[in-house]
């Protein structure tokens, strides 16, 4: 599973890379969206900068549908680089750009060169199959040419018909473990669930149920059946409904034709990710209820009160139009309560998303929980793509990349773009959240790429991103790092830019009118960040010290928590400069009370360099008990065997700490198993650990074990 994740990673962002909205202009390429809205504008990117005076000495104009020139809002920004166009009635548009325009006369070829896009007034559902052909046809071009504009006279004007149409809610006062949410109110999918008397938990394709009422006597209860098509993945608890996310893989239906395997052999597996719902009242007979899925990999999923919505993203087979004009261009969906197939997405759910020009779908769908064996399945896509997800009670983001025009790159291959990519901007879209109802709002860009989900927030009506633009690893052209805020119709209102040059995030977190930002290349720079006054942001302190956190977790309005490791530097020979090596697992405990002079308060080093924890990728992997102060995690050990630091496999378990404001980071509990062997054995790895009362279980999967959560004495164990 995880050499095919890998893969499927690296297939998208070839497919990414190779997709990305580019025109080539003689040696100037472009990067736009046909369409736009009329309240955002329309932005147009360029890998050369335009001159300064290019609109107002008319080397630059628009033109509207009529073939007149508007009197619409034209201006250059990022140093002639990008041109925005705003105060846009409806209807279709041309920008017409000189040979003169560009700064070196890069047009030698062709004088007048244009770029056509539509503006509507809000998101328009896709009208026919002929428009979605249409589309990725478009993009199919692009792939395999980059899409070379030609030449075209004023006077010609014709427009093609595509033109014209807070603190996470786990622990706490709860008598059980919760997952470790980013949003308070909002539930992650996660591996192990718990009510406080059942662990439902998924390890290694299997989704067990745990009996854990007398925690001296556990028992598996049940185990659902084993499906070759249907690899399990992720885990919801809703009252008596266990919900079960996870990889559907169908394979196609051959066919021969003249001789020759059809187009279907392209494909080999129809991919979707499908929700199986239980009724779990009685555990030790879990009975399946219901099914529903949509087409693609699941790029997230979220619970809030008794709604359940998810993401995927798919890419529909648009390479084979040549060959078979009725390839299906719509994403498939599923219902056991309707049908026993998939059927492909109406064309009125269907939309093709402003400022981004992707042949990926994000397939967004919603369930209300009350009924799940009869409550309607609403599911919506949209062109676009998406990286990232974030969601509040009130509404959904989705993230996708907006690749620079780069002059270095246009003869590069896909693969040599992965290991010497673009630069990276980002667009943000924003979906309303009312019960099944899920509407597109707005978009907008920001300059650079995020991290993950704890790079987003939303807070008092206003959207605040983190981004790194640039590469750290470019001496050439020094990485930054920026702080944006967007207004509730994702208009840029404020921002701090240019931080840690020459540097990279590695974690972030936003708490209320604080906004805290660890990047690292050789020491862990924490800054504090004052997000306030969303037109005017402003960094507070930094603290400098050696090491990184991958993750930072609120303890406190004035404390923070840092996970990740120390770091040593080795000093270069023969005049190289010194390197800069990780060493064991970093706990730190940092004070912010004085938000102008940040500290590390405390600090405590588990292992030597090879120790990691799942907890350093995946913040559901922490265990918190907030009203003991408790906090845990998975640990595989490994200790220092010389000056390099390079490290012997030690063994593996978890780790228990007490954590407060007052008394720093105070080991309680270490639950690690001496190595028997030279390396780890994965079954035997702790992937999570919950509570339940006042007891303490570890799950891995091989086992489930239990201790007295005060003494952290072992009551017993439950093998699968």
């Amino acid at each position: 599973m995880r050499k095919r994740s890998v893969w499927l990673l690296l297939a998208a962002i070839v497919a990414a890379l190779v997709l990305s909205f580019a025109f080539f202009i003689d040696k100037v390429t472009v990067s736009a969206s046909s369409i736009a809205l009329s309240e955002q504008g329309w932005k147009a990117n360029f890998s050369e900068p335009l001159k300064a005076s290019a609109i107002k000495d008319g080397t630059i104009y628009l033109v509207d549908q009529q073939g007149k020139k508007t009197k619409a809002n034209l201006q250059l920004t990022q140093n002639g680089k990008s041109i925005e166009v705003n105060e846009l009635k409806l209807g279709s548009y041309t920008l017409y750009i000189k040979r003169e325009a560009v700064q070196g006369g890069f047009f030698k070829s062709m004088s007048t060169s244009k770029l056509s896009f539509t503006v509507h007034k809000d998101l328009q559902s896709v009208k026919s199959e002929r428009e979605l052909k249409e589309y990725f046809a478009k993009i199919k071009k692009q792939r395999e040419t980059m899409y070379m504009v030609t030449e075209e006279s004023a006077e010609e004007g014709s427009m093609d018909a595509s033109t014209k149409s807070a603190p996470s809610s786990s622990g706490g006062e709860a008598e059980h473990s919760e997952t470790n949410n980013q949003v308070e109110g909002v539930d992650e999918s996660d591996m192990v669930k718990t009510d406080g008397k059942f662990i439902y938990s998924l390890l290694n394709g299997r989704v067990i149920v745990t009996d854990i009422q007398n925690p001296a006597n556990m028992k598996k209860m049940a185990e659902l059946p084993y499906d070759a098509e249907f690899y399990p993945t992720q885990l919801f608890l809703h009252e008596n409904t266990l919900i079960v996310l996870g990889d559907r893989h169908v394979p196609y239906d051959y066919e021969e034709t003249s001789g020759e395997v059809s187009n279907k052999m392209m494909m080999p597996f129809n991919s979707s990710t499908n929700v199986r719902f239980y009724d779990v009242k009685n555990p030790k007979n879990p009975k399946l209820v219901r099914e529903i899925g949509a087409e693609g990999y699941l790029n997230g999923a979220r619970k809030t009160g008794d709604m359940l919505y998810f993401v995927t993203n798919v890419m529909p087979n648009f390479w084979m139009l040549e060959k078979d004009n009725d390839v299906e261009l719509r994403p498939y969906t599923f219902d056991s309560a309707k049908d026993e197939k998939t059927s492909p997405m109406s064309l009125s759910d269907l939309s093709i998303l402003p400022g981004t020009m992707e042949g990926t779908y994000s397939v967004i769908t919603a369930m209300n929980l009350a009924n799940p064996e009869q409550s309607q399945v609403m599911t919506k896509g949209y062109l676009g793509g998406s990286n990232a997800m974030y969601m509040s009670k009130e509404a959904l983001y989705l993230t996708a990349p907006i690749y620079m025009p780069s002059t270095e790159n246009e003869n590069k291959s896909s693969v040599d773009m992965i290991w010497n990519p673009r630069e990276t901007n980002t667009e943000i879209f924003k979906f309303k959240l009312d019960g099944s109802d899920v509407e597109f709002v707005s978009s907008g860009e920001v300059t650079g790429m995020l991290l993950n989900q704890f790079s987003m927030d939303e807070h008092d009506g206003y959207f605040r991103v983190v981004t790194t633009k640039g590469f750290a690893w470019d001496t050439e052209a020094l990485s930054e790092n920026n702080l944006f805020i967007l207004d509730a119709g994702m208009k840029k209102v404020g921002s701090i830019e240019g931080l840690a040059k020459g540097e990279r995030i590695y974690s972030a977190r936003f708490m209320g009118d604080k906004a805290y930002m660890v990047t690292f290349k050789e020491t862990d720079p924490l800054f504090v960040m004052d997000v306030s006054n969303p037109s005017a942001p402003k960094v507070l302190g930094e603290l400098k010290i050696p090491g990184f956190s991958n993750y930072l977790h609120p303890l406190d309005e004035n404390h923070l928590i840092g996970f990740g490791y120390d770091t040593k530097s080795i000093p270069g020979e023969n005049g190289n400069p010194p390197r800069i090596i990780t060493g064991g697992m970093k706990i730190s405990l940092f004070d912010v009370t004085d938000f102008a002079n940040p500290k590390e308060k405390d600090v405590e080093i588990i292992g030597g360099q090879g120790t990691y924890s799942p907890l350093q990728y995946d913040h559901k992997a922490l265990f918190q008990h907030r009203d003991k102060g408790l906090y845990g995690f998975p640990v595989t050990l490994y200790q220092s065997t010389n000056k390099e630091g390079y490290g012997q496999y030690a063994g593996e378990g978890a780790m228990m700490y007490e954590i407060t404001a007052e008394e720093g980071i105070q080991q309680v509990a270490n639950m690690i198993k001496p190595a028997k062997q030279q390396y780890e054995n994965w079954e035997e790895l702790v992937q999570r650990m919950v509570y339940a009362g006042e007891t303490l279980y570890t799950i891995s999967s091989k086992e489930t074990k239990s201790y007295d959560l005060n003494t952290f004495k072992e009551i017993s164990v439950v093998t699968y």
